[in-house]
């Protein structure tokens, strides 16, 4: 069975026709910039242009970046402030005349890891963690998801730690592999004294480059692996999430 999903990054939007039977992508996915200001009404036109590429007629299932509940978006840390409170399943679904599922970025990658990638199989705690222009996170306790945690969004040193230790940081502030897995390391150290996980599923683009920063990595007694889907998995998970709606 294929179903669509679109990920809303914080600086770019992607989405593809996904095959759930396989928990990948059915074709090669389109992708756009997202717009500055990121608004709801130049975001919802984007997702529009990423769908209508594959002249898609079905569900689709789109990820947010921040707190999602009842398909409505709570927060809006990386976005424009318009999104705080906003009914986005009616706007995206009116904008795309299809039926939407609207869900939290990390929690829809995170679901897609633990049934399709690093996270298969794997009890207890597991935290997945999601590194681009913010720090996304999901949290599962024997496979079952605990929505919207938003771990990003934890103060470290003074700051939110997606501030520092983000995939945007590292770019931003030209940090070398060395310099950005010190700070990897403190909030990783910071959210394992909070949780005390068996497993650290580390993913995002930076994923890719997981053998540059992950070695570097000491003092955290979980385990950590890089993600299996990589940046596709919100993708994957939202096309689930709309399945399952």
């Amino acid at each position: 069975m294929e179903i669509f999903g679109v990920d809303i990054g914080g600086s770019g939007i992607k989405g593809a026709p996904v095959d759930l039977d396989r928990g990948d992508l059915a074709r090669e996915r389109h992708k756009v910039l997202t717009p500055d200001p990121a608004t709801p009404g130049d975001v919802a036109g984007c997702v529009a242009e990423v769908v209508g590429h594959f002249d898609w007629k079905g569900p689709v299932g789109i990820t947010f970046p921040g707190v999602v509940t009842g398909g409505l978006t709570r927060t809006a840390a990386n976005v424009d402030k318009g999104w705080i409170d906003l009914d986005a399943r009616t706007l995206l679904g009116d904008k795309l005349g299809l039926p939407v599922t609207v869900l939290n970025d990390a929690d829809a990658a995170g679901v897609a890891e633990m049934t399709f990638g690093a996270g298969r199989g794997r009890k207890g705690t597991v935290i997945v963690l999601t590194f681009g222009t913010g720090i996304g996170s999901a949290l599962f306790i024997d496979g079952r998801l605990v929505p919207n945690t938003e771990l990003g969004h934890l103060e470290l040193h003074g700051h939110d730690a997606e501030k520092r230790a983000s995939t945007k940081a590292k770019e931003d502030e030209d940090l070398g592999w060395q310099h950005w897995a010190r700070r990897v390391q403190k909030y990783l150290a910071h959210v394992e004294m909070l949780f005390s996980p068996e497993l650290f599923i580390v993913g995002g683009g930076i994923s890719r480059k997981a053998d540059k920063f992950l070695p570097l990595i000491e003092d955290v007694r979980a385990e950590m692996v890089p993600a299996e889907l990589q940046n596709n998995a919100g993708i994957v998970g939202a096309a689930m999430a709309a399945a399952g709606s």
